[in-house]
C-alpha cells in the first residue's frame, strides 16, 4: 500500500507516453532519420523540466521519501566513456526502437516481442556487472 502512489504515477506516465506516441517505433524511426521534430520536442521538454525540477529541489532542500536530503553527486571527468556509451545506447535504441523505460510500456500495451528485448537488457546488465572491474572507466 505504501508504494501504490509510485505504481499509479508509473501507469499515468505510461499512458502519457503511449498517447503522445513517444513509444511508437515509427516516431523513433522518424527521429533517427531527422524527418520529424516530434521526438526531439518530447526529449527537449523532458530535459528542460528535469533541469528545472532539479534546480528547484536543490534550492528548496527537498527530502526523499525516507527523509534524506536529495543530493546529486558530481560526475567523473571524462569524455571517451560517455561518447562510447552514448553510441552503444543510441545504436540499441535505433535497432530496437525503444529505450529502457518504454520497453516495459510497450510490453504492457501488448507488444510481446519486448519480452526478448527486456531479457536481453537484463542479461546485458548482468554481464556488465561481471565485467565492470575489467573495463576502463
Amino acid at each position: 500500500m505504501k508504494h501504490l502512489k509510485f505504481l499509479l504515477v508509473g501507469i499515468i506516465f505510461g499512458i502519457v507516453l503511449v498517447k503522445s506516441e513517444a513509444v511508437s517505433w515509427y516516431r523513433i524511426y522518424e527521429m533517427f532519420r531527422f524527418q520529424s521534430f516530434h521526438m526531439y520536442g518530447i526529449i527537449g521538454t523532458a530535459i528542460a523540466s528535469g533541469i528545472l525540477f532539479l534546480q528547484i529541489s536543490k534550492k528548496g532542500h527537498f527530502k526523499s521519501i525516507i527523509g534524506a536530503d536529495i543530493f546529486v553527486p558530481k560526475k567523473e571527468k571524462g569524455f571517451t566513456q560517455y561518447i562510447i556509451g552514448g553510441i552503444i545506447f543510441g545504436l540499441g535504441w535505433a535497432l530496437i526502437g525503444a529505450c529502457p523505460g518504454p520497453m516495459y510500456i510497450l510490453l504492457g500495451s501488448g507488444v510481446s516481442s519486448m519480452l526478448i528485448v527486456i531479457a536481453a537488457a537484463i542479461i546485458g546488465t548482468f554481464i556488465y556487472g561481471v565485467l565492470k572491474h575489467k573495463l576502463p572507466h
